[in-house]
C-alpha cells in the first residue's frame, strides 16, 4: 500500500493546531487559573492580616473600621477573579476564532430568556453593594436578619459577607446562607454599642423601694467588679417599674455594654441579681430574664 502525503494531513494540521492556537488557549487558561488563585491568597492574607491585627491587640471587640475592611476586601477579591474569568474567556473566543460579533443576536434572545430568572441574582448584588457601602453589618457583627418567605429569623455571627449572599453561624453552630436580596430587615446588635436589658419579677406584695435598692446596689458591685467593668461602658442603672399585674411587678434594669457583649452581661447581672434577691429574702419569679433591646437597625 502506498503512503501518500495526503494521509497525513490531518494529523500535521492538527498538530500546527495544537502548537499554535492550542497552545495559546492553554496558556491562557492557565493564567487566568494562576492570576485568580494569587488573588486569592492576597485577599486571605490581607484578611488574616486584619484579623490578626484585632487578635494581637487590646480591643476587645472589634472596630467598624475593621469589620468593613474585613468585608471590602472580601469583595474586591470576589469581583477581581470574576472579571479574571471575564477576560480570559474572552480572550479565548478571540483565540478560537469565533465571530463574537456574530453572536450577539443570539446572545441578546438568550440573555432576555435568562434575565427573568436572573432578577434575583441581580437584586442579590445590589443588596449586597449597599450593605456593604452603607456598613450595615460587617464581619464578627451578631446580626438578627428578617428573611422574606420565612417566619424566625436568622440569628448569628456573621462569617462572610459578598455581594450575594450573607453566611452566619448561630449559637448551635449551624451556617446560615441568606441570599441580600431577600433581608428585607437587619438588626445589629454589636454596632457601636449595646444594651442589656433585665426584667425582674417580684411579688406585687414586695417592697418597691427594697427592689429598686437592691437593684441598685447591685448595678454598684457590677461596675466595681474588674471583669465586667471592662464590658460595661457606665454603671448599670434601675428605670423603675416596667410592667404591673394581679400578682407581679416587672422592674426593669438596664446597662450599657461594649458591642456584643450584652448577651454575657445580661447572664453575669442575673445571678447577682438572683442572689441579692435571695439574700434579702425577696422571691424572684422564675421568668427572671434578659431582654434584648435598643440595638441598632439598620
Amino acid at each position: 500500500m502506498e503512503i501518500t502525503a495526503t494521509m497525513f494531513a490531518p494529523t500535521r494540521n492538527l498538530l500546527d493546531w495544537l502548537s499554535s492556537t492550542g497552545l495559546a488557549v492553554s496558556l491562557t487558561v492557565l493564567g487566568a487559573l494562576l492570576m485568580a488563585r494569587l488573588v486569592s491568597w492576597g485577599g486571605e492574607k490581607i484578611t488574616d492580616r486584619i484579623d490578626n491585627s484585632y487578635m494581637q491587640g487590646d480591643a476587645l471587640v472589634r472596630s467598624e473600621t475593621t469589620k468593613h475592611r474585613h468585608s471590602v476586601a472580601q469583595v474586591i477579591t470576589w469581583v477581581v477573579i470574576t472579571i479574571i474569568y471575564v477576560i480570559a474567556t474572552m480572550k479565548v473566543l478571540d483565540q478560537l476564532s469565533l465571530p463574537i460579533g456574530s453572536l450577539v443576536a443570539p446572545a441578546t434572545v438568550l440573555g432576555a430568556a435568562l434575565g427573568f430568572g436572573a432578577q434575583r441574582v441581580v437584586q442579590d448584588i445590589l443588596a449586597g453593594f449597599f450593605i456593604i457601602t452603607e456598613r450595615q453589618y460587617g464581619f464578627g457583627d451578631t446580626v438578627r436578619l428578617a428573611v422574606t418567605g420565612s417566619s424566625d429569623d436568622a440569628e448569628g455571627v456573621i462569617e462572610d459577607v459578598t455581594l450575594r449572599v450573607t453566611r452566619m453561624r448561630n449559637t448551635d453552630g449551624e451556617v446560615i446562607t441568606v441570599p441580600n436580596g431577600q433581608i428585607v430587615k437587619a438588626i445589629n446588635l454589636s454596632k457601636d454599642w449595646a444594651r442589656a436589658v433585665i426584667d425582674v419579677p417580684v411579688p406585687a406584695a414586695a417592697d418597691i423601694n427594697q427592689v429598686n435598692e437592691v437593684l441598685h446596689q447591685v448595678g454598684v458591685e457590677a461596675y466595681a467588679d474588674r471583669g465586667l467593668k471592662k464590658l460595661l461602658l457606665d454603671e448599670p442603672t434601675v428605670m423603675g417599674v416596667e410592667r404591673l399585674t394581679v400578682d407581679e411587678v416587672s422592674v426593669r434594669m438596664v446597662a450599657r455594654t461594649l458591642p456584643g457583649k450584652q448577651f454575657q452581661v445580661g447572664r453575669a447581672l442575673r445571678v447577682r441579681v438572683a442572689s441579692a434577691m435571695r439574700r434579702q429574702g425577696i422571691t424572684v419569679s422564675p421568668d427572671l430574664q434578659t431582654v434584648r433591646v435598643g440595638e441598632d437597625a439598620v
